[in-house]
C-alpha cells in the first residue's frame, strides 16, 4: 500500500502506482480540471508523475504561486514554437517564467517590432488550440549537444557543454517543437488559455555585458481570459500611473545622468517628504523609541566584523581616509550596535529602541535602477531593538501594531510572508530555530495569516515581511522585521541581568516604510498623484476671476498661511476655467474662486478635486475643514 499525504494533513492509500493526475482525479474531478502541476516531497513536478512510493503531495492550481510558475514556463515554451515556426532561423537562448509572466531572448538579424508580436501572439493562439502534449525525454550529453548542433542552437549547445560531466539532459517535445528543459510543465499547451505578448527589451546573453546583445520578449499567461483583461488593465492603468512621469508633472522629484540611481527631491517633494518623516517620528516618540543618527561611513573592519563583507560585498561603495580603507554604508544595523555598545545596560533598561532615518548606500546594477523604487542611496526608516529573548513576543507583538497603525492610515491592506534561513547564512541551527519559533508564535498571537517564503531570510536570522497591496492590485515589500541572535555575538554585546550577570541580548532589525523614497513611489502611484489633503504639497489654490479681487486673495492667502495651511495664488490674466483645469492636473484638493460675490460677502467659492463644485463658505469654517482632514489623516 502506497500512502501519499496532501495538504491538509489527509492521507490517501493507493494499493499500486499512479500517476498525479489520476490521484487528483480520485480526490476530485472538480480538482484535476483545475490541475497544473504538482509538488512531490516538496519539489515541483508534473501532473504525468508516476507516484510509486510513500510521499507527501501537493496538487497546484493557478491560484498557487508554483502552478502560475509552471503554466507560464510553459508559455514560453509556445511563444518559442510560435517565433521558430515564423523565423525559423532565429535562434534560441533562454525562456524562464518569472513572477508576472514569463520572457524568451532571442537571437535574430532583423528587431521584432510590435506589429510582429501580434502575429506571434496570433501563431501562439493556434498553437493552444492545438492542444500538443508535453512529452519529455532524455539524452546523454555527448548526444544532446550533436542534437542541438543539428538545429542549428548553438546558445543551447553552451548550455548544455556547462552542465556536469556524465549528466543525462533533458529535453520537452511538443507538436514539431523541441526545447532543451529541465521542467516541469503542464500536460499540454491547451492548458495555457489566455496569452498576452507584452513588451520586447534587449538582454545580453547570460546577463554579461561582454555578451551579444539579444532581444526578450515578455508575456503573461493566465488560464482565464477575464483573468489576462484584469491584469492588462492594471498594467494599462500602472503606465497612468507611473511614479516618474507623475513625479515630473507635478515637479517633485528629478534624476539625472549625473546621478543614476541618486533621485533629486525637489521642494513640493520635500514637503511630502517632510510630512512622512514627521509622522513617523511623531508615531515613534508614542511607541517608546529614541531616535540616533549614525555616521555614512566607517572603517572596514567594522563591515568584517558585521559579516557584511563576507555576505553583502557586492553591494557596498568603498573609500580610503588617511590611507585606511573605509565602507559607505550599506545598512544602519552596525551603527546602532555601537550607540549600544557605547554604554552599560541593565535589564531594567530593555528592550532598548534605538530609531534612525539613515540615509545608506546600495550598488545596484544600472539596469535593475527604476525611478524612485529602485535606487542607489536611500532613507532607511530603520529601528534597532535590544531585549532580553523572554521579552521577543511581546515586542514583535509591538512592531506588528505599529506598523499595522501605519498602513490602516495610508488606507493599504497588506499580506505577510515569513522568511526562513537562506542557505548563505551564520549561526547555530539552534539559534536560527528559536528566532523562527519567536516569529510564528508572535504571528500565531497576532491573528495575522502568513505564507512561509523558504530561504529567503536575512545572512543573520530570519524574517517577517509585510506586502502592502494598492488600489489597482499590486504588492509592494515595505515594512520588515528581521530577528537577530548573530550580530549581539559578534559585537560581544551584552546587558546585566537580574542575576547580577552579563547577558547576550537579541536585536530586532524592523521598518515600517522600508525606503521613504520607495515608499513615496509607490504613494504617488497609489494615489495616482492625487495626495489626501494631509500629504499634499499644496492643499489650496487660491484664484481670482478679474484683478478686482486681487487685493482679497493676497489677504485670504495669509490668513491660510497664518493657520499653516500649504497655499498657492494664480492671479494671473488667464480665463478661470482654464486656471481651474490647470489647478486640477496639479491634483490639487482645493481650489478657492474669488470674484465680486465672495468679495463683497467676504467668503470663499470651495471647489474640491474630489466632489467638484462645494458652492460658499465662510474662510474660518473652511479652514476648519482643512484641518479636520489634516488631524484625521482622511484619505
Amino acid at each position: 500500500m502506497i500512502k501519499v499525504t496532501l495538504k491538509d494533513g489527509n492521507v490517501l492509500e493507493i494499493e499500486n502506482s499512479m500517476s498525479v493526475s489520476e490521484i487528483a482525479l480520485k480526490i476530485s474531478p472538480a480538482l484535476l480540471k483545475k490541475a497544473l502541476a504538482a509538488k512531490i516531497n516538496g519539489e515541483r513536478a508534473e501532473l504525468m508523475t508516476i507516484i510509486d512510493k510513500d510521499c507527501s503531495l501537493e496538487i497546484l492550481t493557478f491560484d498557487d504561486e508554483d502552478g502560475k510558475w509552471t503554466l507560464r514556463h510553459t508559455a514560453s515554451h509556445i511563444l518559442s514554437q510560435a517565433v521558430k515556426r515564423l523565423y525559423p532561423n532565429v535562434k534560441l537562448a533562454i525562456g524562464p517564467a518569472i513572477s508576472t509572466g514569463f520572457y524568451y531572448d532571442f537571437d535574430a538579424d532583423f528587431s521584432f517590432t510590435p506589429e510582429m508580436l501580434e502575429t506571434i501572439e496570433k501563431e501562439m493562439a493556434k498553437i493552444v488550440k492545438e492542444d500538443l502534449k508535453l512529452e519529455k525525454f532524455e539524452l546523454p550529453r555527448e548526444e544532446a549537444i550533436k542534437f542541438m548542433e543539428e538545429k542549428n542552437e548553438s546558445y543551447k549547445v553552451e548550455l548544455i557543454k556547462d552542465l556536469p560531466e556524465g549528466e543525462t539532459i533533458s529535453f520537452y517535445k511538443q507538436g514539431d517543437f523541441t526545447d532543451l528543459c529541465a521542467g516541469p510543465h503542464v500536460p499540454s499547451t491547451g492548458k495555457v488559455k489566455a496569452i498576452k505578448l507584452l513588451s520586447i527589451a534587449g538582454a545580453y546573453w547570460r546577463g554579461n555585458e561582454k555578451n551579444k546583445m539579444l532581444q526578450r520578449i515578455y508575456g503573461t499567461a493566465f488560464t482565464k481570459k477575464s483573468d489576462l483583461d484584469e491584469y492588462v488593465h492594471m498594467l494599462e492603468e500602472a503606465k497612468k500611473r507611473d511614479h516618474r512621469k507623475i513625479g515630473k508633472e507635478l515637479d517633485l522629484f528629478s534624476l539625472h545622468d549625473e546621478g543614476p540611481g541618486f533621485p533629486f527631491f525637489h521642494p513640493k517633494g520635500m514637503v511630502v517628504r517632510n510630512i512622512l518623516e514627521g509622522y513617523w517620528r511623531e508615531k515613534h516618540t508614542e511607541a517608546g523609541y529614541d531616535e540616533i543618527r549614525t555616521p555614512m561611513i566607517l572603517n572596514e573592519s567594522l563591515w568584517h566584523q558585521s559579516g557584511h563583507w563576507d555576505h553583502y560585498q557586492d553591494n557596498m561603495y568603498f573609500t580610503k581616509i588617511d590611507n585606511e580603507d573605509y565602507a559607505i554604508k550599506p545598512m544602519n544595523c552596525p551603527g546602532s550596535i555601537l550607540v549600544y555598545k557605547n554604554s552599560l545596560h541593565s535589564y531594567r533598561e530593555l528592550p532598548i529602541r534605538l530609531a534612525e532615518l539613515g540615509v545608506v548606500h546600495r550598488h545596484e546594477l544600472s539596469g535593475a535602477l527604476h525611478g524612485l523604487m529602485r535606487v542607489r542611496n536611500f532613507t532607511q526608516d530603520d529601528a534597532h531593538i535590544f531585549m532580553a529573548k523572554e521579552q521577543i513576543k511581546d515586542e514583535i507583538l509591538r512592531i506588528i501594531k505599529l506598523i499595522d497603525d501605519f498602513y490602516n492610515v495610508f488606507g493599504f491592506e497588506y499580506f505577510v510572508e515569513l522568511s526562513t534561513r537562506p542557505e548563505d547564512s551564520m549561526g547555530s541551527d539552534e539559534d536560527w530555530q528559536h528566532a523562527t519559533d519567536s516569529l510564528i508564535e508572535a504571528l500565531d498571537v497576532a491573528g495575522l495569516k502568513y505564507i512561509i517564503n523558504e530561504g529567503d531570510g536575512a545572512f543573520y536570522g530570519p524574517k517577517i515581511d509585510f506586502h502592502l497591496k494598492d488600489c489597482i492590485g499590486r504588492t509592494w515589500q515595505c515594512g520588515t522585521i528581521q530577528l537577530d541572535f548573530q550580530m549581539p555575538e559578534r559585537f560581544d554585546l551584552s546587558y546585566i541581568a537580574a542575576d547580577g550577570e552579563k547577558h547576550r541580548p537579541v536585536m530586532v532589525h524592523r521598518v515600517v516604510f522600508g525606503s521613504v523614497e520607495r515608499f513615496i513611489g509607490i504613494l504617488i502611484e497609489n494615489y495616482a498623484g492625487a495626495f489626501p489633503t494631509w500629504l499634499a504639497p499644496v492643499q489650496v489654490r487660491i484664484m481670482n476671476i478679474t484683478s478686482a479681487q486681487n487685493e482679497y486673495v493676497n489677504e485670504l492667502y495669509s490668513k491660510l498661511k497664518a493657520n499653516k495651511i500649504r497655499v498657492e495664488t494664480d492671479i494671473r490674466n488667464e480665463k478661470i476655467g482654464y486656471k481651474i483645469r490647470e489647478a486640477q492636473l496639479q491634483k490639487i484638493p482645493y481650489m478657492l474662486v474669488i470674484g465680486d460675490k465672495e468679495l463683497k460677502e467676504g467668503k470663499v467659492a470651495v471647489r474640491s478635486r474630489k466632489e467638484g463644485d462645494l458652492g460658499s463658505m465662510g474662510l474660518d469654517d473652511f479652514i476648519a475643514k482643512i484641518n479636520e482632514e489634516v488631524e484625521k489623516k482622511l484619505k
